[in-house]
């Protein structure tokens, strides 16, 4: 088997591709970590979304028994019967 020298040219043009390859690669690591957590954070605001959703189905429904069918005039703290 015949080895042959590689020019110093030749090795820091292979190091410097070889060293852009590390780092793109360390790019995308973290940017899938950044992925995963904003999906973990989407994920924690879907469930608080649903719990809220709940609360309001939840108190339309006490005040709906509590005064009836009608509409409420936040502003003016009063219920207004249909």
């Amino acid at each position: 088997m015949e080895r042959k020298v590689l020019t110093q040219d030749e090795i820091n043009q292979l190091r410097l591709v070889r060293d852009k390859r590390v780092k793109l690669i360390e790019s995308f690591g973290i940017l899938e970590s950044r992925i995963q957590e904003f999906n973990l954070q989407k994920e924690i605001l879907k469930e608080e979304l649903k719990n809220l959703v709940q609360e309001e189905i939840q108190l339309g429904a006490n005040l709906q028994q509590k005064y009836g069918d009608g509409s409420i005039d936040l502003e003016k703290g009063e219920f207004i019967t249909n």
